[in-house]
């Protein structure tokens, strides 16, 4: 039986002419796939993978020419459209998002090795949407060098459905015409303040601290609180939520600039690491209101993108050590590496984590088949 999750690679533009290949497009997104499964991160190991297991994937791949060449996939890869490929990410799981998902955080991370010297290149970033509550990569996008990653966020926004979610974003995503079309898209959303919009972040910081000196007196609130102990540390967090439709129209302007804007929040944070204590304040615009607690989960899940999906990026695939760098290549294996992330994740019947179930995939030929098999589950999923 042929994984449902080829059906994906079906509609991509081959970038090779016709006289040059011998392996079809979607049995080498194929067999790369299924060898970053089982632990490949280099395409000398992929193709090395391919030569262990040929006789199992020529049963639903078709190889009238065998297992390409190392040098077939890094060329295809280097050449194949990123931004193209990246759809197959967000078609197989961005449609979660409405069904089943209500948080999704974006962040960027950078491809630390993927600078090439040689061609002027720097690292490359991958600008993710999280999401939390399902822990799938749902969309990501590469940001190109000469670019930023706000003028991918409307771009990365667009190829999700995200009515009824809420979408978090650092400083970086604290933009009104962000702002704009996540309501425009009928979700909400929390965005860090920093320094970057320094007028309207020193008005926040001015109207809680006058808050605060004045014991609150006369201003209505909401206040979350929570501490949580673990991995030798102590982390308290107090989260104060002002609605603006509670001070008649004194932030009027910023309502016009900012779309949906319904409240503003102060998080207070001190941690502890056995005798050292820091505090730190951090201020957000939300679309949220009257829910000081559901702002914190918010806050707290937005941290999901790194601790979930970063590091486990880093520490499961090694991403940061990854050296693959020409061309449209470090993108597409970073792709490569999230779908199969997502899978992994949606295996549930072996409980460790996601580098054991990499080594269990590239043990056991059942094991890899039942991992590709939950891309139809995401399916039936998204169609529910």
């Amino acid at each position: 039986m042929l994984p449902a999750i080829l059906a994906y690679f079906e509609d991509l533009s081959d970038p090779r002419i016709n006289r040059t290949r011998l392996h079809s497009l979607t049995s080498i997104l194929g067999i790369a796939l299924c060898a970053v499964l089982c632990g490949a991160d280099t395409f000398v190991e992929i193709e090395e993978y391919g030569q262990a297991k040929h006789a199992w994937l020529a049963q639903w791949l078709d190889l009238p020419h065998g297992i390409p060449s190392h040098d077939t996939f890094a060329r295809v890869f280097a050449r194949l459209q990123s931004d193209a490929f990246a759809r197959c990410l967000s078609e197989l799981t961005g449609q979660l998002a409405t069904k089943l998902e209500k948080l999704i955080a974006i962040d960027g991370k950078y491809l630390r090795h993927s600078f090439d010297t040689a061609a002027d290149q720097g690292a490359l970033v991958m600008l993710n949407a999280w999401g939390n509550h399902q822990r799938l990569v749902l969309a990501s996008l590469p940001v190109d060098e000469k670019s930023n990653e706000i003028k991918k966020v409307p771009e990365l926004l667009g190829m999700l459905e995200i009515t009824g979610c809420v979408v978090t974003l650092d400083a970086m995503g604290c933009q009104t015409a962000i702002a704009c079309q996540i309501i425009d898209q009928q979700g909400d959303y929390v965005l860090a303040l920093k320094g970057n919009q320094s007028s309207i972040h020193t008005d926040v910081g001015r109207f809680f601290e006058h808050a605060i000196q004045t014991r609150w007196e006369g201003l209505p609130h909401a206040v979350a609180e929570e501490t949580r102990i673990g991995h030798g540390r102590v982390e308290h967090q107090r989260c104060y939520q002002v609605n603006l439709s509670d001070l008649e129209g004194t932030w009027a302007d910023e309502q016009v600039r900012w779309k949906g804007l319904a409240s503003l929040i102060r998080l207070e944070s001190q941690r502890q690491v056995g005798e050292k204590t820091s505090h730190e304040v951090r201020y957000y615009l939300s679309s949220l209101s009257g829910d000081a607690g559901r702002v914190l989960g918010c806050i707290r899940g937005h941290w999901g993108v790194e601790n979930r999906l970063h590091w486990v990026l880093d520490m499961a695939f090694d991403e940061d050590a990854c050296r693959i760098r020409k061309d449209q290549a470090p993108v597409n294996m970073a792709l490569v590496r999230q779908m199969a992330l997502n899978l992994l994740r949606q295996e549930r019947t072996c409980k460790n984590g996601i580098k054991v179930k990499r080594s269990k995939a590239g043990w056991d030929d059942a094991y890899l088949f039942k991992v590709l098999d939950s891309c139809e589950r995401l399916d039936r999923c998204s169609q529910i």
